[in-house]
């Protein structure tokens, strides 16, 4: 095995862990009534933060299903919640991180998926294809 090839393993590898660490973004950004309530924040221009009942008030949801995607939403990281009292106003991450995440490991996977062009044999490549599909089973 030449030094590209472990390189290329190593960078696989990585990605494969970036992939692990990115699931619960990728899962909320994926759904689309989440997707129109990222959307529909965003229109409102409220920096300190939405409550649950103007957002339904934006969408086809139900108060609980809003409740239930702002969740997951925070749990993702790209939402935040502060508490008044009784009251909940959720709002963007200032930070960010979750998305800088999401940006890291796409530009990760378009290097490396440019980066196999350069495997010298359609062998090697498919060597390497078949190591990191068994690593899965």
């Amino acid at each position: 095995m030449d030094k590209s090839t472990i390189s290329a393993k190593a960078a696989i590898e990585k990605l494969s862990s970036d992939f692990k660490s990115c699931q619960k973004i990728l899962c909320a950004i994926g759904d689309e009534n989440r997707q129109h309530l990222i959307l529909e924040m965003m229109k409102m221009e409220k920096c300190s933060g939405v409550r649950v009942g103007e957002i339904t008030e934006k969408t086809h949801l139900s108060r609980p299903a809003v409740s239930h995607h702002l969740q997951i939403l925070k749990e993702a990281g790209i939402l935040k919640v502060r508490k008044e009292g009784t009251m909940n106003f959720y709002y963007f991450d200032p930070d960010m991180a979750s998305f800088e995440k999401l940006i890291g490991m796409l530009q990760s996977a378009v290097e490396l998926t440019g980066a196999l062009h350069n495997i010298d044999t359609e062998s090697e490549y498919e060597r390497m294809y078949l190591k990191s599909i068994r690593s899965y089973f």
